[in-house]
């Protein structure tokens, strides 16, 4: 089993320098202080800090970017179309065809979504146009499933992604076979050297406001060379982007949910309080043998 992702009878722990309110009340200081809104910080600082962003202010990020979809299409965040819609109209279908990506106001899911695709466009553009391809055959194929399983791993790494750059194929192997205290524990430095989690999935940040154990996302490990986290976070940010839509877009690639591995946040050296104790590693509750584990 993968790790839980659900506080059930685990003791709810928010100890994080204080308690991370709700994004409803758009602490934006709060979360920059939280490392797992690293990737978001930059933009985080350039909205509004006295008020809930508003859709043109989001718009506003994307000024100069110049930022596509797969289509050609300039992204833009317009408001969310109600009633019954035709394919053409659908949430994906929509942003492939034309950039527009509807965002509900005063929304945090949405806000992170395109808080996500101003920072990961290459790979935001490449998940929806697998998207889109997908179902656009299920639309051909008269009565055919919305679901499946290239639509199942697209909406878990949309939503609950974790980039892992990895200069270690050994530290690689010991995360997709559940290693945590040979990985966390006894090799922590060279994690802190040579690993770095990146937020990917908006739900996933959704649920990082007030983290929880049991908090749970899930990784797709990319190589990097040693020196990338000599880098200034830009650019490991901007490399990731491209190395994930390059994955992505290959037809052979994300064809499974099995090719994402769970990654227990709370872990994550320098993440939480406490996880440079080496019995926070041994809740089995949270961090779990799984599958490959056994």
């Amino acid at each position: 089993m993968p790790p839980c992702d659900t506080p059930s009878n685990i003791s709810i722990n928010r100890r994080y320098s204080g308690v991370l309110e709700a994004m409803m009340d758009w602490q934006p200081q709060a979360l920059q202080q939280s490392p797992m809104f690293a990737p978001l910080r930059a933009l985080i600082a350039r909205l509004p800090q006295t008020h809930y962003p508003e859709l043109e202010e989001l718009n506003a990020l994307l000024h100069g970017q110049n930022i596509r979809v797969q289509a050609g299409h300039a992204l833009r965040f317009v408001p969310q179309q109600q009633g019954k819609l035709g394919f053409e109209s659908q949430y994906e279908p929509r942003c492939y065809l034309n950039g527009e990506v509807q965002t509900r106001a005063r929304n945090d899911h949405d806000l992170l979504n395109a808080l996500v695709w101003l920072t990961f466009p290459r790979a935001k553009a490449a998940i929806n146009a697998r998207h889109y391809q997908a179902l656009l055959s299920l639309e051909r194929a008269e009565g055919g499933s919305q679901r499946g399983a290239i639509r199942d791993t697209n909406t878990l790494m949309d939503e609950s992604g974790v980039i892992v750059a990895c200069a270690d194929a050994d530290l690689a192997r010991m995360l997709r076979e559940f290693q945590w205290h040979d990985l966390f524990v006894q090799s922590r430095t060279q994690v802190m050297q040579q690993m770095g989690f990146y937020l990917f999935g908006h739900g996933l940040y959704e649920k990082a406001v007030q983290p929880y154990v049991g908090i749970t996302g899930q990784g797709i490990i990319l190589p990097v060379s040693a020196d990338f986290f000599a880098l200034a976070q830009a650019q490991q940010l901007a490399q990731l982007d491209v190395q994930l839509a390059a994955y992505w877009a290959d037809p052979e690639n994300c064809r499974s949910t099995r090719e994402l591995c769970p990654v227990p946040l709370l872990g994550v050296p320098g993440w939480w309080p406490g996880n440079e104790q080496s019995d926070f590693y041994d809740n089995t509750a949270y961090f779990r043998s799984g599958r490959r584990g056994a």
